[in-house]
């Protein structure tokens, strides 16, 4: 199936510029300070080894935001196809040539630099199922021979990330890769069964030990943290103590004393929610939340008031795969899912996922600063 593409009216640089979503631009400025307030407390009032990195990163990271909205929707529109399967091919390049860290195969070397692509796949399934349902009649979506290509499109590497090991990750994607074909107008019914059917697939893994025995442990742990409090559970145990001890208005910045004390691990990464929440207290803690909260909702807007199908979707992808980095975060810390190491989204450290979350974003902005230019989808294949 055809589009037809009208671009609009041509746009200059500055004009461009001026058209991006401030607001927005301003949210995610104010989540990238907290992380580097919280990482100079982290690392007991330095700038090194994190917090200054942290700052520098989302800069770059920012710039290559601006960079991507200054290009009109319908060229991502062009590249989803070469950006997904490029993905996939680095993806199936990691059990060869990939670096083995933490007991993970999950980065590849390249330049002196290591990135992990299942952290591109997150974009590349944003962009190609996007511009698969792009090219559908409303009718088609629930057909199930169209739902053959997007399954695959999910399934491969979704399975492929799991084997790494990455379970979080690998949630991750399959949710986001769900959200958009219910949004690109799924049956419920079909949705309905899809998910009874992931239940059952869940329990099979556990019942038939395809989970590793670290993961099915976590999942235990999460269950009942007090089976092993010395153990598997006392990271977990130890960030509710956290939270818990913040109180209403937190202990105050730098004074949190299960970080300075160092009773948390991976406090730069995984648990640094946890850290903010000691510090500044519920009302801290709540604040953050807010601030993801209206990231959502603005993303959101952004997707509803695209007059591009593409640009909907993909803006819609974009923004659900923000969400459950958050959610998935924020619960494993409280004890409300399971350890999966997900991070928190421009608070904790680290390069890779700053630009994932950025340069996805960066589309969004473009779908808002190209917002009244459409791609009329044709009936003919």
């Amino acid at each position: 199936m055809s589009s037809i593409i009208l671009p609009g009216r041509r746009r200059g640089i500055r004009d461009k510029l001026s058209r991006l979503h401030w607001p927005l631009v301003i949210l995610l400025t104010m989540l990238a300070g907290a992380g580097v307030i919280t990482l100079y407390s982290v690392a007991e009032a330095s700038w090194q080894p994190w917090a200054l990195k942290h700052g520098l990163r989302y800069v770059a990271a920012f710039t290559i935001m601006a960079t991507i909205a200054m290009v009109p929707i319908r060229y991502w529109m062009a590249l989803s196809y070469p950006i997904y399967f490029a993905s996939l091919v680095a993806l199936l390049a990691v059990p060869f040539i990939g670096e083995v860290n933490m007991g993970a195969r999950r980065w590849i070397e390249f330049g002196g630099m290591q990135f992990q692509p299942s952290e591109a796949m997150k974009i590349g399934l944003v962009l190609g199922l996007a511009r698969y349902y792009h090219s559908l009649r409303a009718e088609q979506v629930s057909h199930i021979l169209y739902l053959i290509p997007p399954a695959l499109m999910i399934g491969v590497p979704v399975g492929l990330i799991f084997i790494q090991p990455d379970l979080g990750t690998a949630i991750l994607l399959a949710a986001t890769g769900a959200i958009i074909i219910f949004v690109a107008g799924l049956s419920w019914r079909i949705g309905f069964a899809a998910i009874l059917g992931g239940i059952a697939a869940a329990y099979g893994a556990y019942r038939f030990e395809i989970l590793k025995e670290y993961q099915i442990s976590r999942i235990l742990t999460f269950l009942n943290p007090d089976r092993d409090p010395l153990g598997e559970g006392y990271h977990l145990m130890q960030s509710k103590i956290a939270l818990g001890s913040g109180g209403l208005d937190g202990k105050g910045y730098m004074e949190g004393t299960q970080s300075q004390l160092k009773f948390l691990p991976e406090m730069q990464t995984d648990f640094i929610f946890t850290i903010f929440g000691e510090e500044f207290g519920f009302v801290g803690a709540v604040g953050l939340l807010l601030i993801y909260m209206a990231v959502i909702i603005t993303g959101l807007s952004v997707a509803m008031n695209t007059k591009s199908h593409f640009a909907r979707l993909a803006s819609t992808g974009v923004v659900a795969t923000f969400t459950l980095y958050v959610l998935i975060n924020t619960g494993m810390v409280m004890g409300l899912a399971p350890v999966v190491g997900v991070p928190l989204p421009l608070v904790s450290y680290g390069g890779t996922v700053m630009l994932t979350i950025m340069a996805g974003f960066g589309i969004v902005m473009s779908a808002h600063v190209h917002r009244d230019q459409d791609m009329y989808r044709s009936s003919e294949f």
